[in-house]
């Protein structure tokens, strides 16, 4: 596989994240209006610890181990969540009688467990999880196609499926762990995320960026000294990648949520335990998690006390301009 010249790198803040899907809508409405592209979202915000989207995507197989490929499995329909409607006409304009329902009746959705979480008031926790293609350095899904369909763009490591090429045999869905493939039945060929590349060309953020209200993304690439994904993720080391041991070394990364206020007894007395439990985060973002706390923790201390923190001005972004590219030129 040919190395890509520069690498569009994406980060989230996940302490800004505030789940408000807008991410999600601006993506689906730009890229999956199409035939048999109901069901995909692209890009989606999940609810962390939750089954996610599609439903337990974290335990289909996929990726590398031992640097070797693994197939998994393609999520039944059920598990991203079957496309329904409400049929407002016939309650507005056709006198049908009873409540508004969706048909058909829904059993699973991209935030069908939205908000949920864990744990027991005032004890419960949750935050939210941005995901979309990671756009890899050693991307599953390339390795596994057999009709050579899948590729990564040279100028800006941007993953692509060359849909003339595509033979819609899904050996790209199994092989992503994070299940960001999608098999579309209508054209019998696969989708994916293509990274706003028309975006790009023109150094223009991805929608997914340039629509988010809390500011929570950055995009830029990756070999750019001055971008604040060189900073976050190179520089600073804050900003980790989802389930590095699935080996593909993905190209987007977190900033994982500070561990928060402490567990609450029956008298509301705060202790030392964090409500986040830290061994979860890593789970999900390796055992770095710790130090990057600690860098969190003292770079906001700082910052407090009305000392400079380039990293906490970094990832306040008062300019949106400063979170995202510098023109490819």
């Amino acid at each position: 596989m040919k190395t890509s010249k520069r690498q569009l790198t994406f980060v989230a803040d996940l302490n800004k994240c505030i789940g408000c899907q807008t991410c999600t809508v601006a993506c689906k409405k730009l890229w999956t209006t199409g035939p048999g592209q109901d069901y995909m979202y692209w890009r989606n915000v999940e609810t962390t610890p939750g089954k996610g989207y599609p439903k337990n995507w974290q335990t289909r197989g996929g990726g590398y181990k031992g640097g070797e490929l693994q197939k998994g499995e393609v999520p039944p329909m059920i598990d991203y969540g079957v496309p329904f409607e409400f049929d407002y006409s016939g309650r507005l304009f056709e006198g049908k009688p009873g409540r508004v329902r969706p048909s058909p009746t829904p059993r699973s959705a991209p935030n069908w467990d939205e908000d949920q979480g864990s744990g027991a008031y005032p004890n419960n926790h949750f935050f939210y999880l941005p995901r979309m293609c990671n756009h890899c350095t050693k991307p599953a899904c390339l390795e596994a196609c057999p009709n050579d369909a899948i590729y990564k763009r040279e100028q800006d490591g941007i993953v692509m499926i060359h849909l003339d090429m595509c033979k819609g045999n899904k050996a790209c869905v199994k092989s992503c762990p994070y299940s960001k493939p999608y098999y579309n039945p209508q054209t019998q060929k696969s989708n994916k995320c293509v990274g706003c590349f028309p975006r790009i060309e023109k150094g223009i953020a991805t929608a997914c960026v340039a629509q988010c209200v809390g500011r929570a993304m950055h995009v830029g690439f990756i070999d750019d000294p001055m971008s604040s994904v060189n900073k976050l993720v190179r520089q600073w080391k804050v900003a980790l990648p989802l389930h590095p041991e699935y080996g593909t070394e993905p190209n987007v990364f977190y900033v994982p949520p500070v561990l928060g206020p402490g567990m609450e007894d029956g008298v509301g007395s705060v202790s030392d335990q964090p409500k986040i439990p830290l061994s979860e985060l890593q789970g999900l973002f390796g055992p770095d998690v710790q130090e990057v706390m600690k860098m969190l923790k003292m770079e906001r201390e700082k910052k407090l006390k009305g000392q400079p923190s380039e990293l906490m001005d970094t990832l306040i972004g008062r300019r949106s301009a400063d979170m995202m590219l510098s023109p490819l030129t």
